[in-house]
């Protein structure tokens, strides 16, 4: 098969590392990768924002598959555009896509659909109408940009002046863009996160292994919320009963209701979860993989990927083709200084070729590109150390060892992950 793999992230190398080891893989290509990516995959300089772009290179390449990893071409239509070209396909359509493009659009289907969630306040199109729902609204409320902000459009808010201050940055002073255009406020849960993803073909299932993910920036869950700063995948994150609560309130009846909205779900589809005392609850969808889950989910994959996706892109999705090996899948994400906010790029990364020699850890990039014999940094989250193990401590111990071994400037990680057992590094180090 010759495989189009869309995106540059950490996610996206997760997926092109085990395209590239199925026998069945001629050639694959990336749009845009990055400088890991380059070494597995022919990179394409074209963005992801970059729909017609994208349409242009794939009716150029007439890959046998195309993989959409970000969010932003599903929601622009990707998918439909590439499947009225009868080309092969993992990903939802846009309207299916709204489930993450919109979280108003979203919490209505759950209202709709009886799935367990959050109570909403309400969803407001101006700051004026937001400000005057925060006077009768229980705190610490949650307030949410509608539309797509890199993981970045939701705040907890524990007084009324936060909530004010956010809906100012997002409506006002438009931090986010067209995603802050409208804002929902909805009652705050109580519990643990959870990341369930499933791949369906919109009748058929398979759970994908359960996923925690750490979004903050700093140990000790500090700071302002990012993309996702490390993730782990453990069976033993829930029980066997809980499992099934799961697939028959939320799993089974998301599938049900978007058959019944005339909706036919392909592809990847993330659940986030709050367990509550009550039970799970949805916190959002997203329309594709997780990213840093990704990282730790596949580092446990034990079927061939290309084989599974191409099978799902053309109809003949096999839940039963989707293994997992025992053990515990980690990801450590080392970022740039300063990130989720201002950053400076461009710094020379160092203890790559030491970290490649460590057997059961892969160094995934996210933020970075080549310059000559150099990889450099190019955004906020730069790498995500992965690693495989038969327990939690020993996929733990594997990746902070081969964090130590990383150099650059600014950088910075959590020590905490899934409990943790790495040295701290910051700025400067």
């Amino acid at each position: 098969m010759n495989v189009l793999v869309i995106g540059g992230g950490g996610r996206e190398h997760a997926l092109v590392w085990k395209l590239r080891e199925s026998s069945r893989i001629k050639k694959l290509w990336c749009a845009p990768g990055n400088g890991g990516i380059a070494e597995d995959a022919v990179c394409v300089p074209v963005e992801v924002n970059d729909t017609n772009g994208l349409i242009a290179l794939t009716e150029k390449l007439r890959p046998d598959l195309t993989v959409i990893g970000p969010e932003l071409p599903l929601v622009n239509g990707l998918a439909d555009a590439l499947r009225a070209r009868n080309l092969a396909v993992v990903g939802p359509s846009q309207i299916a896509a709204q489930l993450e493009g919109s979280k108003i659009f979203s919490k209505q289907f759950l209202a709709r659909h009886s799935i367990p969630t959050a109570e909403m306040y309400g969803a407001f199109a101006s700051p004026d109408e937001a400000h005057s729902a925060l006077a009768s609204v229980r705190y610490p409320v949650v307030v949410k940009a509608d539309g797509l902000c890199a993981g970045k459009g939701v705040l907890l808010a524990q007084n009324e002046g936060e909530a004010r201050d956010f809906i100012t940055c997002v409506m006002l002073i438009q931090e986010f863009g067209a995603g802050g255009k409208r804002v929902m406020l909805e009652e705050t849960l109580e519990g643990e996160e959870l990341s369930f993803i499933i791949v369906t073909d919109g009748d058929k299932y398979a759970a994908l292994p359960p996923t925690r993910d750490h979004k903050r920036t700093f140990d000790g869950d500090r700071g302002p919320n990012t993309g996702g700063m490390g993730a782990y995948c453990a069976d033993e994150l829930i029980s066997p009963e809980l499992r099934k609560t799961i697939e028959k309130t939320i799993v089974e009846p998301t599938l049900r209701g978007l058959a019944a909205d005339g909706i036919r779900y392909q592809g990847f589809l993330y659940i986030g979860l709050m367990l509550t005392n009550e039970g799970p609850k949805v916190l959002e969808f997203n329309c594709r993989l997780g990213d840093p889950e990704t990282q730790a989910i596949l580092a446990r994959a034990d079927f061939d990927v290309a084989e599974a996706l191409s099978n799902l892109a053309t109809r003949r999705f096999d839940p039963e083709e989707w293994k997992w090996k025992p053990g515990v899948g980690v990801c450590i994400v080392i970022a740039s200084g300063g990130y989720p906010g201002r950053f400076e790029a461009g710094r020379v990364i160092r203890g790559l070729t030491a970290l490649s020699q460590q057997a059961g850890v892969k160094a995934l990039h996210a933020g970075t590109r080549k310059d000559g014999d150099m990889i450099l940094t190019s955004g906020g989250r730069v790498l995500g150390v992965t690693s495989m193990a038969r327990n939690l401590e020993s996929a733990l111990a594997s990746a902070y060892a081969a964090a130590s071994k990383i150099q650059f400037d600014g950088m910075h990680y959590r020590t905490d992950i899934a409990g943790g057992t790495g040295k701290a590094r910051s700025a400067g180090d």
